[in-house]
């Protein structure tokens, strides 16, 4: 296999069995989607980083969830400063999945870039986006994520995010590669390809960007790296914030797992194995009625995340706290992935029974789609509004 292929899940075609996407109009029409929730500070930046694209996109569509530093008023600010160029649409749940199925419904682009709030699009980033969609006939096209903070425990965990020990050689991180990949961040899309998954999955709460390149690379698209694009990303100011963003993302790749059997990497589960490895040296310290293996599994985990924390650090005055870091990241994933998704959530992720993932157009009318399986396939039905379940 190219080393610069990812795995393909177990008893799925090739990559050269990927469906035929029709070729993207020389200017084809983009619309940029943007979900926020409690992003009144950053999101003007990202909206204005969207419109100063050239070729700038067609619209950008901003789904609003509840939010309690007036995101709505500053949303359709932005709105009434760029007429025509802004669409501001509600998302009552607050989730991001369901956000981006909403925004998605109501753009009309024939490619669709999602953007985050706290993200900044580099200038050329979808033109170059659009170009590489064109050249690969590839489903996705996304980039690098680039941590990027200055100061205070920030720093820090920008340094462990940008390392090999702390992204575990997650090719949209390193961006080493250039080619099909497993996920990539953010992601410019072929509206089409999504249309044919049925969009973001709503049951998954995190985790919803690599849930849906998984159906896609199931259905046989290609989702492509292209290293040029680099998105900047804010990390996690603070230990806590940081071992809850890890926790969920554990918990969720667990959910992923469970709905598609095949798609878990091998670098994925080196954090489960360490604290596995970890809570079987306090049951045999418990059994022996000894602290040595405990001793001996805890310190050489310290040795060894120290060692990689300094490597990491850009300098010696950082050093411990991009070691805590990294330490806090292994440990939060890895017990995230033992717990699984929260049990409410859980039964509902990865059955076979019919589900509302977004909503669609269908001759200009909003529609639902609804992803089931019949007789071992993907299916979907439109509902409109006019329709009864």
């Amino acid at each position: 296999m190219d080393p610069a292929e990812p795995s393909r899940p177990a008893g799925r075609a090739p990559w050269t069995d990927a469906p035929n996407l029709p070729p993207l109009p020389a200017e084809p029409v983009v619309s940029v989607v943007i979900p926020v929730r409690d992003g009144a500070a950053s999101l003007p930046e990202a909206v204005t980083s969207a419109l100063a694209q050239r070729p700038a996109p067609a619209e950008v569509v901003i789904a609003v969830g509840p939010s309690d530093d007036g995101t709505l008023e500053v949303a359709h600010q932005l709105a009434a400063g760029h007429p025509g160029a802004i669409k501001v649409v509600d998302n009552p749940s607050g989730r991001t999945a369901e956000a981006l199925n909403t925004a998605i419904a109501h753009a009309r682009g024939q490619v669709l870039a999602r953007v985050d709030a706290g993200s900044q699009l580099p200038d050329g980033y979808l033109a170059r986006a659009v170009e590489v969609l064109g050249r690969t006939r590839a489903a996705n096209v996304g980039g690098v994520q680039v941590p990027d903070a200055d100061h205070g425990f920030a720093a820090a965990v920008a340094a462990a995010m940008r390392s090999p020990w702390g992204t575990g050689g997650a090719a949209y991180r390193s961006g080493a590669r250039d080619g099909p990949v497993d996920t990539v961040y953010l992601g410019v899309f072929r509206r089409e390809a999504l249309d044919a998954v049925g969009g973001f999955d709503p049951a998954f709460v995190r985790n919803q960007d690599a849930e849906l390149n998984v159906r896609l690379r199931e259905a046989g698209y290609t989702v492509w790296l292209d290293p040029e694009l680099r998105v900047r990303y804010q990390p996690r100011s603070t230990v806590r914030g940081l071992a809850s963003q890890y926790l969920q993302y554990g918990r969720w790749r667990r959910a992923n797992a469970r709905a598609h059997p095949g798609s878990l990497q091998p670098r994925q589960l080196a954090p489960v194995v360490l604290v596995g490895g970890l809570l079987a040296a306090v049951g045999w310290s418990l059994v022996r009625r000894s602290a040595a293996p405990s001793v001996l599994a805890g310190g050489s985990y310290l040795g060894g995340v120290a060692a990689a924390g300094g490597h990491a650090a850009p300098d010696a005055r950082r050093w411990p706290a991009t070691t805590l870091a990294l330490a806090t990241m292994h440990l939060s994933w890895g017990v995230g992935f033992l717990l699984g998704p929260p049990r409410e959530v859980g039964r509902g992720v990865g059955d076979r029974r019919p589900r509302a993932v977004g909503r669609g157009v269908d001759g200009g009318r909003a529609r639902e789609v609804w992803r089931g399986v019949d007789g071992g396939r993907a299916c979907e039905v439109g509902r409109g509004a006019g329709d009864r379940s």
